[in-house]
């Protein structure tokens, strides 16, 4: 198995044109897994170059053409999917089964915007006078610079190449440090595919570099990221300067109402689950327990027990449950969030340290936190961590006020057996999206993003592909 390690623009695999490289760290040992490029200025100009170059070209492909070549990068993906996952484990360190899981969802994907490639309307309105037509067409908005994170490196990095391809765009993509070589596999698979040279380029180094670059060059027409508010605050300001398009999925801290009439225990085995998944590391973990205090300790109950049973280990070890976090400044974060808690009067249900026998890498057990304020900053922050605060709430009213008492609003859960508690409670919660009984969101035909500081724009769905189109009207006079 060879790691993609090289940077792929214009349709060859090149090193950085000063050969600089920088480490790619395994978080469950802290061995080098492999080095990649570290770009310079002249590698940004070759990618911005082809970019510019190949998007003349590839919106005048017909989209019966580009839905084909869409379909073959989805059906490479599949067909390397457990070698990629392999290198997934090692970069990022979820488990097997979940990076699994990720690569489906990344192919699926391609498999989506393959169709919406294809159904990309415009309409025909009716004007004042018989003697004009009135069209609306849409058309790629042109160049894009993407940049994706670590915690999804093939999912969320498929999200923005898709759809963009689909629209007529080129691209150019900055992976995340933590996990280029899993998003290095996306731009294999267009290339086995035979998407011409220049529609998709990814450009590995400093991220902060690469980003100023590339923003700054009025080749790109519209900018995408996946990343933490800070980060899309200073990208906006850059793009503000060149009047860039701008898609923004900026995090989230996403509440659970439980409520007193719920299947309490499969609510708190279903949240406890997916409170584990990734280590906590994904920006719609159900993250702020909100649960009526009349079943609060039901639940909490239930929620410590499936907690203290999952297993940690390597993420390849088909028994593991939990695997590292992604990296030191994690670990780093979630420790101090802890102890904020603790200092503030929380209790700890469980977890709380570093799990013994675990002396390399950035391991932290599975955490409750109960007894839960909003003076804590683990109640206003997003934590990307393995902890569960559990609050409780009186009646639906007051659970709204702390569901949304944060700058936060991508995701949020319900659960209830009630179809009234259910459709108020949705209607309620500041955020993009809602789980009624379940917290799985994600997939290839919704529109993926949030309101408030989670950001704007959508990705996925037949929504998403609009982002990467502008709206022409045409006025014909007869």
């Amino acid at each position: 198995m060879i790691i993609p390690s090289q940077m792929y623009i214009d349709g060859a695999w090149v090193d950085a044109s000063d050969g600089a490289v920088t480490e790619v760290i395994n978080p469950a040992d802290e061995t080098v897994v492999h080095t990649v490029p570290v770009a310079t200025e002249a590698d940004l100009e070759r990618a911005l170059a082809a970019a510019d170059r190949a998007w003349k070209a590839w919106r005048e492909v017909d989209a019966w053409t580009r839905s084909a070549k869409l379909r073959a990068a989805a059906d490479w993906l599949r067909a390397h999917r457990e070698e990629i996952a392999d290198v997934l484990t090692d970069e990022q360190g979820k488990t097997s089964g979940e990076c699994l899981g990720e690569i489906g969802a990344a192919a699926d994907q391609f498999d989506w915007y393959a169709d919406e490639a294809r159904r990309i309307y415009g309409r025909v309105i009716d004007a004042h006078s018989r003697n004009n037509r009135l069209l609306v067409i849409r058309q790629s908005v042109g160049p894009v610079a993407a940049f994706s994170p670590w915690n999804f490196p093939a999912l969320l990095t498929s999200r923005k190449m898709a759809s963009a391809i689909a629209a007529g765009c080129s691209i150019i993509v900055k992976p995340p440090v933590e996990a280029p070589g899993t998003a290095l596999y996306l731009a294999r698979a267009c290339e086995a595919a035979e998407i011409p040279p220049g529609v998709v380029n990814m450009v590995t180094g400093k991220s902060s570099f690469i980003s100023r670059h590339l923003i700054a060059s009025d080749i790109i027409r519209k900018v995408s990221l996946t990343g933490s508010v800070p980060i899309g605050r200073e990208m906006l300001h850059q793009c503000a300067d060149g009047i860039k398009a701008v898609s923004m999925e900026l995090g989230g801290h996403a509440p659970v109402l439980v409520f007193e009439d719920a299947d309490v225990e499969a609510a708190a085995e279903i949240c406890a689950r997916g409170k584990c998944r990734n280590n906590g590391q994904v920006c719609i973990a159900a993250s702020r327990f909100f649960v009526q205090e009349s079943v609060a300790e039901r639940y909490i109950e239930k929620f410590v027990a499936v907690v203290k049973a999952q297993k940690m280990g390597c993420g390849k070890d088909p028994g593991t449950d939990v695997g590292p976090l992604a990296n030191r400044r994690r670990l780093e974060t979630t420790e101090a969030l802890v102890a904020d808690a603790l200092a503030k009067g929380a209790h700890l249900r469980c977890g709380g340290k570093r799990p013994e026998g675990f002396d390399k890498g950035f391991w932290y057990e599975p955490t409750v936190l109960t007894g839960m304020d909003h003076t804590m900053r683990i109640m206003r922050e997003e934590p990307f961590c393995p902890v569960a605060p559990i609050a409780t709430f009186s009646t639906l009213e007051d659970g709204l006020e702390k569901a949304n008492a944060t700058e936060f609003g991508l995701a949020g859960y319900v659960f209830t057996k009630s179809t009234r508690t259910a459709l108020l409670a949705s209607e309620g919660i500041e955020a993009g999206m809602i789980g009624v009984n379940t917290i799985l969101l994600a997939t290839a035909e919704i529109p993926f993003g949030g309101v408030k500081h989670s950001g704007y724009g959508r990705e996925g769905g037949s929504e998403g592909i609009l982002d990467y189109t502008v709206a022409k009207h045409i006025n014909i006079q007869l």
